[in-house]
């Protein structure tokens, strides 16, 4: 059983007892969050696809932990003109456990 579900402007195909990265979520860790835009859900050999969504259907997931990617540098310049900025970005995420699989 699987399912594809949308947050953040991603799509993921996650199973039961996935851990996956989301972009970030508000919330504590070990809370539970619920997604009910399944695009996708195939359970025992039937497949179910949403148009745009599939009705009554959805994943339950809780909050593992609240992390942050990894740093990228980003080094602007002008050249001949001694202008320089260096500057470092790590991109927050959420840390998601699968539990269910619904509907």
């Amino acid at each position: 059983m699987f399912a594809v579900f949308a947050t953040g402007g991603k799509q993921y195909r996650v199973e039961q007892g996935d851990v996956i990265f989301v972009e970030k979520l508000e919330g504590e860790v070990g809370a539970e969050c619920k997604f009910d835009a399944l695009l996708v859900k195939k359970d025992d050999g039937t497949v179910a696809v949403g148009a745009p969504t599939v009705e009554g259907a959805s994943v339950t997931a809780k909050i593992a932990g609240q992390v942050k990617g990894r740093k990228i540098v980003v080094y602007k310049y002008k050249a001949k003109k001694n202008e320089r900025k260096k500057q470092g970005h790590r991109q927050p995420y959420t840390k998601l456990e699968i539990t269910a699989i619904n509907g």
